[in-house]
């Protein structure tokens, strides 16, 4: 079964930045999709960024120019840098692995993110 352990969130002022990473476990890392998505409170989870095994990489309009996606392969993680934070960026981050074959769907348990002043 993937484990995948998400971790760097925490509370930062508007404009700031932070850096969450997502290390995988009992994976064949370069068979799986990666993705961050995030959950608002009373809001569905949405996707913010995705990266795939070949490094193709999809953003949600709302994060373009100030998140960037990456993966390390040789240390299965990948990485979410966040700049130029917004109250609205506040939520659940998760980080998601799908097969590339078979897809199927792991997910992380979870991040908190909090931007406020």
């Amino acid at each position: 079964q993937v484990q995948l352990v998400e971790s760097g969130g925490g509370l930062v002022q508007p404009g700031g930045s932070l850096r969450l990473s997502c290390a995988a476990s009992r994976v064949v890392f370069n068979n799986y999709d990666m993705g961050w998505y995030r959950q608002a409170p009373g809001k569905q989870r949405e996707l913010v960024a995705t990266i795939t095994s070949g490094g193709t990489i999809n953003y949600a309009d709302s994060v373009k120019g100030r998140f960037t996606i990456s993966r390390d392969n040789a240390k299965n993680t990948v990485y979410l840098q966040m700049n130029a934070l917004k109250p609205e960026d506040t939520a659940v981050y998760y980080c998601n692995a799908q097969h590339i074959y078979y897809k199927n769907n792991w997910w992380g348990q979870g991040t908190q993110v909090a931007v406020s002043s």
